[in-house]
């Protein structure tokens, strides 16, 4: 069998990974990876990481940790700031699956003698005539794959999602079965680095964020914001509008510092997006073709043409939809995810 790295958070889900691996028979090791967090903010890592020992010491399986804070303020936080800074409302969690768990960690466990790794994502890997392909999770309620789709070809084809087969409840379950300290553990909301404050206040730390106008349709201002880094087209909340109607961001100018509102959410849909820094999972599929699509997480799949042409990715979408600038556009055949870029 295998000798497996175990991205143990301290979670349940990566705890019932571990433990269902070692019940396989594989040779498992436990890894905490330590990532960045503001002296600003109080985050639980310390407490993650206890728990994380505390499942590996019942599992009676070695305990590693591996501090990754400097990657991940730079590669994951640093990327935030600048997408942010420029306008976009861009995804850290896809950015940490790619540059940390299935980057610098892979990495790192491979060079340490890993024949695979393992973490608690709710997805599946299968291999079809030799290629391996990413596939949704059991619970499609909890299917992590829109975060993974980044994920390179060698690394999916070393990795194991052992909690994919299930759903949730049967992983709480399962969690019970193995007797595990952290069975009763609720599950994390949101990034360790943020913490319990604002996104606003977060990012107020380290970008300049001045009030500014609210134009309407008539191009009359209306109300004031708080940053126009701080909304996305489609959005209702976080600025003051005159009257009654509920007003929706249809754009935003970063360089004017405005945002632009209408009484019609509608107004911000758009019938294609162009999509950059394409990425496909296994072979890059010849253009045009169809695909169901995802511009956020849970949301539910749309049909889309996808068409490449001279380096520039275009998505024509058949109803209008809303894309956010910065949000990440995932390509689906069935339940099989075949990549996707950055919305543009």
């Amino acid at each position: 069998m295998s000798k497996v790295f175990v991205g143990i958070s301290g979670g349940v889900d990566s705890a019932v990974s571990a433990a269902l691996l070692k019940e396989r028979g594989h040779t498992v090791i436990g890894a905490f990876i330590k990532i960045w967090s503001p002296e600003f903010l109080e985050c639980t890592w310390k407490e993650d990481r206890l728990d994380a020992m505390r499942v590996c010491a019942a599992l009676q399986i070695p305990f590693r940790e591996v501090d990754l804070s400097d990657a991940y303020k730079k590669e994951v936080v640093g990327d935030m700031l600048e997408k942010y800074s420029s306008g976009s409302t861009p995804n850290p969690d896809v950015m940490c699956n790619q540059s940390i768990k299935f980057g610098h960690f892979a990495r790192w466990a491979f060079e340490n003698g890993a024949d695979m790794i393992a973490t608690g994502h709710y997805a599946r890997v299968r291999e079809v005539n030799g290629a391996h392909q990413l596939v949704r999770a059991a619970d499609t309620n909890k299917d992590q794959t829109y975060f993974l789709y980044r994920i390179s070809q060698n690394i999916l084809s070393r990795t194991l999602f052992p909690v994919g087969e299930f759903t949730k409840p049967q992983v709480r379950e399962l969690a019970q079965k193995f007797d595990l300290p952290n069975a009763k553990r609720p599950d994390s909301q949101g990034l360790c680095f943020v913490g319990d404050v604002s996104m606003k206040d977060f990012l107020g730390r380290f970008i300049e964020l001045r009030p500014g106008p609210v134009v309407n349709e008539e191009g009359q201002t209306i109300g004031t914001h708080s940053g126009a880094a701080l909304y996305t087209a489609g959005e209702r909340h976080g600025f003051t509008a005159k009257g009654s109607r509920v007003q929706y961001v249809v754009s935003v100018d970063i360089a004017q510092n405005t945002i632009y509102v209408s009484e019609n959410r509608e107004k911000a849909a758009k019938l294609s997006a162009h999509v950059s820094d394409m990425h496909w999972i296994g072979a890059e599929k010849s253009t045009p073709f169809s695909a169901l699509a995802q511009a956020r997480y849970r949301e539910k799949p749309f049909e889309v043409t996808f068409t490449n042409e001279s380096g520039s990715a275009l998505a024509a979408f058949r109803e209008p939809h809303i894309p956010a600038r910065g949000q990440s556009l995932v390509l689906y055949d069935g339940e099989v995810c075949l990549g996707g870029g950055v919305i543009k």
